[in-house]
């Protein structure tokens, strides 16, 4: 052993812990960069966080219990006690709807992960492997766009069951087929690019090429995808519960507490149908405005755009 190794040895350490500073600073240059270029979709980024942070800590937030009556306050319009008012069995309106977020935002990320997940990996290989495989998939495909999207979900629910394990499944089915079309077009383009062809003749295998080369090309299109489906989930999600396919009662969510003011009498209270309401069109805006900002960034031919 010389006299310089344990210098060396002594030396690593450090040079290992600087690396870490570095990835966080690029982390935050990196958000500043997108609310620099997209103020706007980085405001609408900014209130996202805020409705998950809300739903993580909906028991610290919410001021009464959810599923708690008060018979002698039912149907009450707001007030200092009850800020969003109470529906017709004296529930809070306002600790229903923080709660309600819970349900709603874990049916549309579980969804989303796992639809646009399962679509996005299907169209990477019919999109490399092509031949017969990609045009039978691509028929299986149409099939599943044929139907609109509530429509299926709603079959779907409807025959497995009411749930929430039932609900992510019926409408994750529904996001298979935009992945999986928007994956292929990519990989279509990517594959004859001149690195894949050169990794191609040096011997390398299609599992190396798809997950190596062809797959780290296609993590901005998926997150694009994925934000902007969040919206159209949430959506879907609503409304199975409203026609009551849905989560059941009594789990709070956005749809179902909908369903519920049209119980409350000949003319539903308004703020049974405005707060819930308000609340999904907010949310549905965040994540949808939130998918446009990140496409802008990451699309080449919008970056100057953006700039301007």
């Amino acid at each position: 052993m010389t006299a310089t190794e344990p210098e060396i040895a002594l030396d690593a350490p450090p040079l290992l812990v600087a690396a870490e500073p570095s990835r966080l600073r690029r982390v935050g240059w990196g958000l500043r960069t997108f609310v620099r270029r997209a103020p706007f979709s980085a405001f609408w980024g900014g209130l996202a966080a805020a409705i998950l942070l809300m739903a993580i800590a909906a028991p610290v937030l919410a001021p009464y219990e959810p599923l708690k009556s008060d018979f002698r306050a039912m149907t009450k319009p707001p007030s200092e006690k009850h800020v969003f008012g109470t529906d017709q069995i004296g529930r809070d309106t306002l600790s229903r709807i923080i709660y309600g977020s819970r349900a709603s935002l874990a049916v549309a990320i579980g969804a989303v992960l796992f639809g646009t997940t399962l679509g996005a990996l299907w169209g990477l290989a019919c999109g490399y492997f092509g031949g017969r495989f990609d045009i039978a998939s691509q028929r299986i495909i149409e099939f599943l766009q044929s139907f609109p999207d509530l429509i299926l979900a709603m079959a779907i629910a409807m025959a497995l069951g009411a749930g929430l394990g039932t609900v992510i499944v019926a409408i994750a089915i529904t996001r298979i087929p935009f992945g999986g079309r928007v994956i292929r077009a990519v990989v279509l383009s990517l594959k004859e690019m001149s690195y894949v062809e050169a990794a191609r003749g040096l011997g390398a295998s299609h599992l190396r090429m798809m997950a190596r080369h062809i797959l780290p090309q296609c993590i901005a299109p998926y997150l694009i995808l994925a934000t902007t489906h969040l919206g159209v989930a949430i959506i879907i999600e609503a409304s199975l519960g409203f026609l009551g396919v849905g989560i059941p009662p009594p789990t709070p969510t956005w749809g179902n507490m909908l369903a519920d003011s049209l119980n409350a009498g000949l003319v539903p209270p308004w703020w049974l149908v405005l707060f819930p309401g308000c609340a999904i069109t907010i949310t549905v805006l965040a994540f949808s405005l939130l998918g446009d900002g990140i496409r802008d960034l990451v699309d080449p031919r919008l970056r100057g755009a953006l700039r301007q």
